[in-house]
């Protein structure tokens, strides 16, 4: 089930909330009480065992590889 980040506007708190994504621009309560409440854009950070595309040429030199730069 996604986790959404919300602040609280009132207090100033961060929290989380677990729900499934039809639901996910519900409104939230802090853990405190307040209703005044905005979610939060959240970052991914994905890793996972494939292999970056090797660029054109082998990965030798060309701009991003160090030739043409020096």
């Amino acid at each position: 089930m996604p986790r959404y980040d919300f602040r609280c506007r009132a207090c100033g708190s961060t929290f989380e909330v677990s729900r499934p994504m039809s639901a996910s621009d519900d409104p939230a309560t802090c853990p405190e009480g307040h209703e005044d409440t905005v979610r939060l854009l959240s970052t991914v950070a994905m890793t996972g065992g494939a292999a970056a595309p090797r660029p054109a040429g082998g990965g030798r030199g060309g701009c991003c590889g160090g030739g043409c730069c020096s």
